[in-house]
């Protein structure tokens, strides 16, 4: 069991699972380094830490900005080493037309993938040279299997997915432990924008305090709920034809 982090850093912290980890984590002699791009939600989420005891560093980051992400990053370290960092920032993006294909796919790459090394590699930059630390890649179900509803998102979660599991090993050799969650519907920004059933649909709280125990425990995968998940491995092992048909029939992504 790995023992709890001191200095916390998260991307995306404003809302959705980002805020929710904010939240689960904040407790006295707790420092978040908190960063978002909307600042007003951004701060909210900041006073609810604070409330809870924690000391927190809010910055409004667009993680597409590889400098300023860096930048900030290498701020947060100096402030106070990071133990644990969570690369989530990120955004689901539909395509109706052929023509914002892409448009859908750079914008969401950019966030989704780019804005993940950007946050990746400064963070493993630090605890690779102290030899410790904890860097959590989130990820999507989705990104098990590429549904036509939404192309580019499936892409970049999948992209996300495996290079975090690839990771672990690399990292894992110069002390510093790495982790991707897999979650499947959890409410925020991203999913009250659909307009589709979401099964298992959980709340952000729950999700955050199962990353936390699966993290707790270093696992390399963190990937719930495990209705949704079992039929993700169930979708990989049919015959393409017939998984064509299923996902066909999904109403595509706003």
């Amino acid at each position: 069991m790995v023992s709890d982090p001191r200095s916390i850093l998260i991307t995306g912290a404003s809302s959705g699972i980002g805020a929710a980890l904010a939240v689960c984590y904040a407790s006295s002699g707790t420092h978040l380094a908190l960063g978002g791009r909307h600042r007003d939600r951004l701060e909210g989420v900041a006073e609810q830490c604070r409330a809870a005891g924690a000391e927190v560093a809010a910055r409004v980051v667009d993680v597409t900005d590889g400098p300023a992400t860096e930048q900030w990053i290498d701020e947060a370290e100096a402030q106070r080493p990071i133990d644990l960092a969570f690369a989530n920032a990120g955004i689901a993006l539909g395509a109706r037309e052929v023509g914002d294909l892409g448009r859908v796919a750079s914008g969401t790459f950019a966030v989704n993938v780019d804005g993940v090394f950007n946050t990746v590699h400064p963070v493993l930059r630090h605890m690779a040279g102290r030899g410790a630390g904890q860097i959590a890649l989130v990820s999507s179900l989705a990104g098990f299997r590429g549904m036509p509803s939404s192309p580019a998102y499936c892409a970049s979660k999948a992209a996300v997915r495996s290079y975090g599991e690839a990771l672990r090993g690399w990292a894992g050799r110069h002390g510093v432990r790495v982790s991707v969650v897999c979650p499947g519907f959890v409410r925020s920004g991203i999913t009250a924008e659909n307009k589709f059933p979401m099964p298992f649909l959980m709340d952000a709280d729950r999700a955050a305090a199962i990353i936390r125990k699966g993290l707790q425990r270093n696992r390399g995968r963190i990937a719930f709920p495990w209705p949704m998940y079992a039929v993700i491995w169930l979708m990989n092992t049919l015959p393409g034809g017939l998984v064509d048909l299923m996902t066909n029939r999904l109403p595509d992504k706003n």
